[in-house]
């Protein structure tokens, strides 16, 4: 799951991954016994340091032709929940694990970053501020 996460001004916060130098929304996978909210809260707070309350449902992400593979060997299909949030606490920063660097980002900057198609899709969903979230 992601969270796409506004700051004043309609700043998104974007984490720059270690593993395929792409940019993204912060997010990752439930632990055992986590809710899907739980986990998306847990993740933004894990990645970039800022903590978060979830506000909406972006979309469901269920596209059966992308297909990750990684590093690793481990071959997966994608689903992803992406939810809009808000701040709380926190101010940006890398973990230097999955992130090389997490900052706000204006949305008239985005267009200009290295985003892997599947993830610039929810970035311009969430960005877009539809009434309804998308199921895709």
């Amino acid at each position: 799951m992601t969270a796409a996460v506004r700051h004043e001004g309609g700043r998104l916060l974007l984490i720059h991954k270690v593993d395929n130098d792409f940019w993204a929304l912060p997010g990752g996978a439930m632990d055992l016994g986590e809710s899907v909210a739980d986990a998306a809260v847990r993740e933004v707070e894990e990645e970039t340091g800022v903590k978060v309350e979830l506000t909406g449902l972006v979309g469901i992400y269920t596209d059966p032709g992308h297909v990750m593979v990684y590093d690793d060997g481990e071959v997966r299909q994608e689903f992803s929940v992406c939810f809009h949030a808000r701040v709380i606490s926190g101010e940006p920063r890398h973990d230097s694990t999955e992130t090389k660097a997490a900052k706000w980002v204006d949305p008239a900057d985005v267009a200009g970053l290295n985003i892997h198609p599947s993830m610039r899709r929810r970035v311009e969903d969430a960005l877009a501020g539809r009434p309804e979230p998308q199921i895709v």
